[in-house]
């Protein structure tokens, strides 16, 4: 039996075609070119199958990266537990830097921080601590704390000075540099420092230790007593009685910067007198003002 073949049908010419025949020629043909725009890279046909490789290392390296995150935040999540609970997270040691006339026990007493106290309540803390160790020693100033070897605490303190000893009746109370007069009271003054006597007005007594806090320390040493001695001529005068055996007149305002003169003043004197400082500087011996 015979098999006779289909023959292909020619393609009609476009003046043969239906509407709807060139429309879907029109749209086969927009497709094909539309595959070609996408299957060409550098002038060259990439065919899908090559394309498939590629996208599945880019998933793996995105898949790995993304494990890689997880496991590096899981175990940093373990070591921060691990610290938390261990003995490392708690002050094994603290120094105390910065003090003169504070000790150490003073300080630690003053801010609470001590050994076996956690390190995060300490660290990043500063104001918080300065504002309770001012209220608990006003001798205390700002404290800043540094951390050193995971757990060991370091307290650098800004220590306000004492600027002396307020005569209140027969006792005496401490007096910072900062003007704050302490409310404890002593029977005896320390050493080294100066007496304040007859201040009766609080203000003068605030510019007197300011002025007082301005001078060197060598020559805060050498003032024994600091009394208020006002006349007619100068209402801000004071006597001052000193270490070495001098005795100086001052005026209030202007005691710091005059203050500055009296180690070459004194140093040039053949023995002891009075140096006056209220208006210029000069000097002469007890001998000549007894005459």
């Amino acid at each position: 039996m015979a098999i006779f073949k289909q023959r292909p049908k020619k393609k009609a010419k476009p003046d043969q075609l239906t509407p709807w025949e060139k429309f879907q020629q029109q749209a086969d043909e927009n497709q094909r070119a539309e595959q070609k725009r996408h299957f060409k890279w550098s002038g060259k046909r990439i065919r899908i199958g090559d394309k498939l490789p590629k996208l599945k290392t880019q998933r793996r390296r995105l898949a790995t990266r993304r494990a890689g995150l997880l496991i590096g935040l899981f175990l940093l999540g373990i070591v921060g537990a691990s610290y938390f609970i261990s003995p490392l997270s708690h002050i094994a040691q603290v120094k105390v830097t910065g003090t003169e006339k504070l000790t150490a026990a003073q300080v630690q007493s003053a801010t609470q921080i001590k050994t076996g106290k956690s390190v995060w309540a300490v660290i990043g803390q500063d104001k918080t601590t300065s504002r309770l160790a001012r209220q608990a020693n006003p001798q205390v100033g700002q404290v800043k704390t540094t951390l050193s070897n995971w757990n060991h605490v370091t307290l650098k303190v800004s220590e306000i000075r004492l600027a002396g000893y307020l005569v209140t009746g027969g006792n005496y109370q401490r007096v910072l540099e900062n003007g704050l007069i302490m409310k404890q009271s002593a029977s005896q003054p320390g050493g080294g420092y100066p007496i304040y006597a007859s201040f009766k007005s609080g203000q003068r007594l605030q510019t007197m230790i300011a002025q007082y806090a301005k001078l060197p320390a060598a020559v805060k040493h050498n003032i024994s007593e600091i009394k208020f001695d006002p006349n007619k001529a100068n209402p801000e005068r004071v006597h001052l009685y000193m270490n070495d055996g001098n005795e100086v007149y001052a005026t209030i305002s202007t005691f710091a910067s005059k203050m500055q003169y009296y180690t070459g003043i004194a140093a040039k004197m053949k023995t002891n007198g009075i140096i006056n400082l209220e208006v210029g500087a000069y000097s002469y011996s007890f001998k000549k003002s007894s005459k």
